[in-house]
């Protein structure tokens, strides 16, 4: 138990490093669609870019950064098996292996721009980018929570968030329309 805290601090520094890594890899990936609409000299030049960018970013940051928030979950666990008799701790888990699976759509999406086979479009690519922040939405609060009772309202807490969410891109989208952004 001496060494739990410092797993922790382990543990949400590198979550932190993973999710900024997610964010930035899809906002990276809606700039490399986007370009898509540029003039041919501009669009490979800023293709090749976001190719290089979203490469290094992923197998510099984000995936150490989610291996290692794995290995000291799992650390903590080991230390600490009774947080595998805690219900909350059986959401967050599932929560996680959410995350992990949108982790690796994202590897896919990265991968299929590489080879200009990307058929999502920018709009979706920004919906998808909201998804990593109701998954850690969603991870921070039962965490933080705990219990069954506040989970009945964080539930509806978050799916109140996610619409919101969904509903600031639809608008972020008819702004860029309206504006030419």
């Amino acid at each position: 138990m001496e060494y739990y805290r410092y797993i922790l601090s382990v543990h949400i520094i590198f979550m932190v490093s993973w999710m900024a890594g997610l964010f930035y890899s899809v906002r990276l990936f809606i700039y490399h669609v986007e370009a898509e609409d540029k003039p041919e000299i501009e669009r490979n030049i800023l293709q090749r870019e976001y190719e290089r960018i979203e490469a290094k970013l992923w197998h510099i940051i984000t995936t150490p950064a989610m291996v290692l928030t794995v290995v000291a979950g799992v650390s903590m666990v080991c230390l600490s098996p009774v947080l595998l008799q805690t219900s909350w701790f059986h959401v967050k888990l599932g929560f996680v292996a959410l995350l992990l699976i949108y982790h690796f759509i994202c590897q896919n999406i990265m991968y299929q721009l590489k080879l200009g086979k990307c058929k999502t479009s920018s709009f979706k690519l920004r919906l998808w980018n909201e998804v990593a922040t109701i998954l850690l939405v969603a991870i921070v609060f039962t965490v933080v929570l705990k219990n069954a009772i506040d989970w009945i309202y964080g539930l509806v807490g978050l799916i109140i968030f996610a619409m919101v969410i969904m509903l600031a891109v639809k608008w972020y989208k008819h702004y860029r329309k309206k504006h030419d952004c």
